[in-house]
Order: structure tokens, then sequence, then C-alpha cells
């Protein structure tokens, strides 16, 4: 076989240097006058095959072998503070991560509130949520920059399977929660629910984020922290934004004041709007004034922070000054004693003890729980690795999956509910000066502050108020839907990828839009492998340049020789494709034309038997005038080559259905007088030629077959094809 060495030999007189002079110096005349042209030759390197046992022995050896410098690697790789923590410089950084940190808290105290309520939580479970994660991930995160805390989509799945699992405990509305027997168990001797709403609904939201951070935790141990790959950003953001339209629709209801349970099942988006205005006239107008004033103040303020960003040195926290106010509004005015406005009530101070999940509800919520493990960890490493590859440095995926899911797990037992990275509060952490996670310790700090001082000052913030800030964050996302007419034009794949992903979160959905996102992208990639081009190839001058003849100017054709090229690997799924491409770009289906030929044969012995009854000089001369006439039916006239050259450069690999597609199109042209070579053949390739045997076993000549470049596979032809049209002559 030619071309089927893979590394240069040295040792042959001359050295490659020679070898590639004369194959520069190659040429179809050289190969008419001196026989057939001699290709350029790599000599492979014998590669020793390691047993599967002996692999696994040696895996299992590294993996259990145990010194102290691979435990002291085991410790700094597990938690991250003690690398980088002794190599802080002090003076330089600790100013950005004292005014990142010290911002981002301060944002995050009415967020979290805020978000409490998307998630069916208590405010100072979100408290407790920001709190607890920002001190878990500042240990064992790998990145510089991201926030971890609260995300509005993973409250908002949270919070459907919260409002789920109380529809099944009995909670059907929503009632006053009693905090004074908030976290305490309440046994009655019906078996009833063991406690209030607000304790039943976060010990739900508890046992959901364990259950997620355990899924989190196992993926880490088993290295698949590679999974993100396969989340693309037009998947991610569409889901976001679906989910965004979901967490908008659900918010509505406070702002206008109305009392409804939270619609479950597929199409609850539909199904809240159908409620919301058949319960139109029930509308509270303290809420909506208040929620109307609200949006008036943040949206612009919004837009003024976005658009001076450059020349503020911080974002200026317009959400805490509107939460100030409203609760100073709301308390002065007596807004729930006089209007029946719906407000945060009493928020504790310091922490309650901790408490297990509940072990019973883990069946309840398996399922929801792996989808929000999944999402939460595809956008903590996005994010990561977003910023780590703006600021020049690295993330471990796999890391970051046991950060996220102990961000998760620890706080679970202390009432928290699931977290993730968070892009918005990302941006202004790293905008602020952000040059470590210390920053997140100065976060907490002020959290800290708020837990045990200033969360009871809060009793009197409208829900509404709260609302408002929701929809107020949810601007970027939903701002995406200007970018779908932009993202048509550069790609229309992944535009119809972030359309049906969104469409399917916010109208069906929305963890069946993520699966919905990732069957539509993994179909999409399997569909490139079905429509690719099939390129008939000529040659740009005197060059060894090959492209395409239908998209370049100034290509000549190979005299006698086709040169084909299919644009993806050939496999299972793909192979018949594949050859019925190769026979149209030719211009010869080689299996139509030897059914023709079986027809013409038919036909002629149906003649032949007829000359044969009738006899005579006639019919003699008859049958050996067609006997002539069909020997000569061989190729059909349109048909002007004699050999096909498969460039192979663009197969990335076969599998045994690939390999016996090219011994089946091999096999059908040689029948009908028509040489097929390959070239440029990676070397996965030609070791499934190889395993799949392309080669036959007898005959040399059989397997110069497969060349190293292209135009070492047409001189070949060529000249093989001079030489035979001698020996024709000649004989």
């Amino acid at each position: 076989m030619y071309g089927s060495e893979k590394s240069i030999s040295t040792s042959s007189e001359g050295g490659p240097a020679m070898m590639a002079q004369e194959y520069c110096c190659a040429s179809a005349d050289e190969g008419a006058e001196s026989g057939p042209h001699v290709p350029f030759v790599l000599e492979r390197r014998e590669k020793e095959e390691e047993s599967w046992r002996t692999a696994v022995s040696h895996q299992l050896k590294k993996q259990c072998t145990c010194s102290s410098e691979r435990a002291k690697a085991q410790v700094l790789g597990f938690v991250p503070i003690l690398k980088w923590l002794p190599r802080y410089q002090l003076k330089d950084w600790i100013l950005g991560d004292v005014m990142s940190g010290l911002i981002v808290g301060i944002l995050l105290v009415p967020q979290s509130i805020a978000y409490s309520l998307l998630a069916g939580q208590d405010p100072i479970y979100g408290l407790y949520t920001s709190f607890f994660s920002s001190i878990i991930y500042t240990l064992l995160g790998t990145s510089r920059h991201i926030s971890v805390g609260i995300f509005g989509v993973l409250c908002l799945l949270v919070g459907q399977v919260v409002d789920r699992e109380l529809a099944l405990a009995g909670y059907i509305t929503e009632s006053i929660r009693n905090n004074a027997t908030l976290g305490l168990g309440m046994g009655n001797s019906t078996g009833g629910p063991v406690c209030d709403r607000s304790c039943y609904a976060i010990m739900v939201g508890t046992t959901v984020t364990f259950t997620a951070g355990v899924y989190q935790v196992l993926m880490g141990l088993l290295q698949v922290g590679f999974v993100s790959v396969y989340l693309s950003d037009s998947l991610l953001s569409g889901f976001a934004t679906g989910a965004s339209l979901t967490i908008l629709t659900s918010q509505v209801k406070y702002l206008l004041g109305l009392e409804l349970p939270r619609a479950q099942g597929w199409g609850s988006l539909i199904k809240t709007w159908v409620s919301l205005f058949q319960n139109l006239g029930q509308t509270n107008l303290c809420d909506l004034v208040t929620s109307m004033v609200c949006l008036a103040v943040l949206v612009p303020t919004k837009e003024l922070n976005d658009r001076f960003k450059a020349k503020l040195k911080a974002p200026i926290p317009f959400e805490l000054f509107v939460v100030i106010a409203a609760t100073l509004a709301s308390h002065f005015g007596h807004f729930e004693e006089e209007y029946g406005s719906k407000v945060a009530g009493a928020i504790p101070t310091g922490f309650l003890p901790p408490q297990l999940p509940s072990w019973s509800l883990i069946p309840n919520v398996a399922v929801d729980a792996f989808s929000i493990a999944i999402v939460g960890f595809a956008i903590t490493v996005s994010l990561s690795e977003m910023f780590a590859k703006k600021h020049g440095y690295v993330v471990d995926p796999n890391q970051e999956m046991y950060a996220i899911g102990f961000c998760n797990i620890l706080p679970s037992f202390f009432r928290c509910f699931t977290t993730s990275a968070a892009l918005t509060k990302t941006l202004v952490k790293e905008s602020t000066g952000c040059q470590t996670q210390m920053s997140g310790l100065v976060t907490a700090l002020v959290l800290l502050l708020v837990l045990l001082v200033i969360s009871p000052l809060f009793y009197s913030l409208q829900r509404c108020v709260l609302a408002v800030i929701i929809l107020v964050n949810l601007r970027g996302a939903l701002l995406k839907f200007t970018d779908v007419p932009r993202m048509w034009r550069v790609n229309r794949l992944d535009a119809a990828i972030w359309l049906v992903t969104m469409a399917t979160s916010a109208l069906i959905n929305t963890e069946l839009g993520l699966l919905v996102g990732v069957m539509v992208s993994a179909f999409c990639v399997l569909g490139r492998t079905q429509r690719v081009q099939a390129l008939e190839l000529g040659r740009a001058g005197h060059r060894e340049l090959y492209e395409d003849l239908a998209s370049y100017k100034g290509l000549q054709s190979q005299p006698g020789v086709a040169i084909f090229r299919y644009e993806a690997p050939i496999y299972y799924a793909n192979q018949s494709l594949f050859k019925k491409a190769l026979y149209r770009c030719l211009g010869l289906d080689p299996v139509k034309e030897k059914a023709r030929r079986r027809k013409l044969e038919k036909h002629r012995r149906k003649q032949e038997e007829v000359a044969m009854t009738t006899g005579g000089e006639g019919g003699t001369k008859g049958k050996e005038k067609e006997l002539t006439t069909t020997t000569k039916v061989f190729l059909p006239n349109q048909v002007n080559f004699h050999s096909v050259v498969i460039d192979c450069s663009p197969v990335l690999f076969l599998d045994t259905a690939g390999v016996n597609a090219l011994k089946e199109v091999y096999k059908d042209y040689k029948e009908n007088g028509v040489q097929v070579f390959l070239a440029q053949c990676n070397t996965s390739v030609l070791e499934s030629l190889n395993r799949g045997g392309y080669y036959p076993e007898k005959g040399m000549g059989e397997k110069e077959r497969v060349f190293f470049t292209i135009s070492d596979a047409v001189l070949y032809a060529q000249s093989l094809s001079s030489q035979n049209g001698d020996c024709d002559t000649s004989c």
C-alpha cells in the first residue's frame, strides 16, 4: 500500500529531503515513459499495543498510589484557596476585592429577598442561600471572578417543584405564614403535614437542593465535567430566555396584587395568563400603583447604569434605594392594614438550627433535581470559562462541579435552596475591580450584617416591589429577542436551536425545554453529516492545490481522472448518502450501469437465439455485428474518466459501515473498468481501512489504492492508464 506508513524514514539514502525532491520532480510524462508513477512513501513508526488488562492495571496503580506529594496535590486541588491565598498580593488586590465584594453584597440584599419569592420561600432563606454559597465557593471554586448565589432560572425550577409538592401535601393556596412555628415540627394525630406551609416549602426546597448537589458531586467524581461542551451557547441562551418569560409571567400576579396558585404541568405560561385575565377585576390598586412607580424608577436607572458603566467606578444600587423607600412608604402609609397589600412579613434575625433534608421526598424530586443540577453546573462552568479566558487563567470543570455541588449540599442543612453562578452579579463583580474570590468573603460579611441586624426592618416591604426587582433583572435575557435577526443571518441552525429551546421552555415546560434543546442540537450535528457538500475538484494551475470546480474559476480537470471530496465522516448513518453523492457527482452509478449491461446482455442473447433459429449467412453476419456492438458497451458515452480519486482529508473517521461502503465503491467501479484511489487519509482512517479489510490479502498490486497526496494519486492513475494504453496498442 502506498502512503500507509506515517513517519518519515531517515535511514534511506538521501533522507526525506531527497525523497521529497524526487516526489516534486515526478510528472505524468515521466510515468508514461518509465512505468507507473512512484509516489511519496512514509515509513510508519511501530507502536506496541497495550492490552486492556495492562492499561487497567496501570491506571489503578496510578490512581491508588499514595505519597505525601500526591496527598498534598489532592488537598490543594480540592481546596484551591490553600493554593492561591499564600500568594495573595495584599497591596495590589485588597482594594478591588473589598470594593467589588461590598457592591455585590449591597445588590444581593434586595435580590435575595426578591428571588425567595420566585422559589416559593420566605425572604430569610434567600439571604441564607446567598451567604453560605459565597463562603463555600470562595473555598472550593477555581474561578476568580464569578459570583455564586441565587439565579433566577434555578429559583423558577425550584419554585415549580415546591408548589407541586405543596399541592400534593394539601396546601392549595398561599396562606399567611406563621413564623412562630418556622422550622418546628408539628405532628398531628391524623398523620398530615408535620409543619406549616412555610416549613414544608423550605423542606421541599432543601431536599431538591441536597439531591441536586449530590448529583453534581457524583458527576465530579466520575470526571464528567466535559458534558458542558454539549450545551451550546445558543441552547443555554434560548433556555434562559424561555425561562425568563415564565418568570415574568409568574410575577405578574404580584404586580397586580392577585392571590393565585401557580399553574402546574405543561403549558403553565398559557394557563397563568388565562387565570390572570379571568381575575383581572380583583386587582389591588395599591400594589398596581406601587409596581408602576417602581418600574418607572428602576427601568431608566438601570439603563443609566449600563450606559455610563465605563465612567462609573461602581454601579449605583438603585434597587436598594427603591427597597428602602418602598419599605418606609408601606410602613408609614399602613399599606397592609389600609389597602390589603401583601408584604414580606416578619424576617427573623440570626440563624436557625440545622436540619436534615426529608429523605422520603427524594424519590419525588429526584428527576427534577437532575435537570436543576445540569442547568446549574452548565451555567457555572460556562461563565467561569468565559471570564477565565478573558483574564488569562484556567479553571477546572470537574473542580467547578465539586464546588457548585457542595454549594448546594452543605447549605441545604441550613435551609437554603439551589445556587449557581449569576451573570449580572459576575459582571458587576468584574467591573468593580475583583481580583480573587476574597471578594466573596466580603459579600458574605455584608449579608451577615443584614442577617444579624437589619433583616427585621424589611417587614413592611411589599411583595410587588420584590416582583418589580425580579422583572427588571430579566431585562438582559428578554433583550435576546432583538438578537434573533442577527443570529439568523450568522447561522440559521444556531438560531433555530435558540428558537425551539426558547419556545419549548416557555410554552410547554421549562425542564422539557432543556431536553428538547439538547436533542435538537444533537440532531443538527447529525444532520450536518447527512447534508454535506459532495464536490468535484480541479487543480489550480501547476500548484498542488485542488478545490471545488463549481466554487472557483480557473481550475483545471485532470485528463481521465475524476477527483471527488466528501466533507464529512463516513459512518453507518450516511454511508448510503455518500455513495449516492459520489455517483451523482461523477455521473456514473455503477450499480445502474451493471443492471444496464445485464439488460443489454440479455437482449443480445435473445437476438443470438433468434439468429440461430433463422440460420443462414445473414443470421451469422448479424450475430457477429451484434457481438461487436455489445462488447463495446462498457461505459456511458458521457463518462470521460478511467480513474476516481477520493480526497479523504475531511473524513475524520470511518466505522465498519463506512469501510464497507468504500469497498463496495471500489468493487462496483472496478467491474465497470474504473479504478478508485484514496488520498490524504489521516491515521485513524488508515487504521480503520486496515482493520476493516479494505486491502486484499493477495496481490500486492491491489494494495496500490491509498496515497498521501492527491497529486500522487492522479499521477499514478494517469501513468497506469498510459501504460495500459501502450500495452493495448502493442498487442
